[in-house]
C-alpha cells in the first residue's frame, strides 16, 4: 500500500429500503441509508445518508448527517450536517460543519480539548443514566 493512503473498507451497510429494529455495534465504517430504531455505537467513521430516517442515539468517530436523526450525537473527532441534515437532540463533539439549509434542534457542545470532551461527555453519561433509571423509579411508586 502506497505511503499515505488509508485502508478504507465498509464495515457495515444499512440499505435503502431497510428497515431495523434494534441496536448496531460496528468496529468501522458504517453508512445508513434506511430506517432505523435502535442505538449505533461504531468505533469508526458514521454516514448517514440523505434518505435515512433514524430514531437512534448515535456514537461514532467521524459522523456524517444527511438524514433525519432523532436522538443524541456523541462524534468523537467531527461532525459534520449536510444541508439535507436534520438532528432533533443533542450534539457532543470537538469539530462540527453545519452545511447551510441544515437544521439542529437540541443543545450542541463543541468541545477545543479532550479534557472538556471527556468532561461533557461524562456528564452527558451520567444524565443519560439518570433518564433511564427515572422509568424504574416511577413504576415502582405506583405500584
Amino acid at each position: 500500500m502506497p505511503m499515505g493512503k488509508q485502508e478504507f473498507s465498509i464495515n457495515t451497510i444499512i440499505g435503502p429500503n431497510t428497515v431495523l429494529k434494534g441496536n448496531i455495534e460496528s468496529a468501522g465504517f458504517t453508512r445508513i441509508d434506511g430506517s432505523i430504531t435502535g442505538d449505533i455505537n461504531s468505533r469508526g467513521r458514521v454516514v448517514i445518508g440523505e434518505k435515512a430516517r433514524m430514531k437512534s442515539n448515535i456514537s461514532g468517530t467521524v459522523i456524517t448527517v444527511g438524514g433525519v436523526v432523532s436522538g443524541n450525537i456523541v462524534a468523537k473527532e467531527s461532525l459534520v450536517v449536510l444541508s439535507t441534515g436534520l438532528i432533533l437532540g443533542d450534539v457532543i463533539t470537538r469539530r462540527i460543519q453545519a452545511d447551510e439549509g441544515c437544521l439542529i434542534h437540541g443543545k450542541v457542545h463543541v468541545c477545543s480539548n479532550e479534557e472538556s470532551f471527556s468532561l461533557t461527555l461524562k456528564e452527558y453519561n451520567e444524565a443519560q443514566g439518570i433518564k433511564s433509571a427515572l422509568p424504574v423509579f416511577s413504576k415502582k411508586e405506583g405500584a
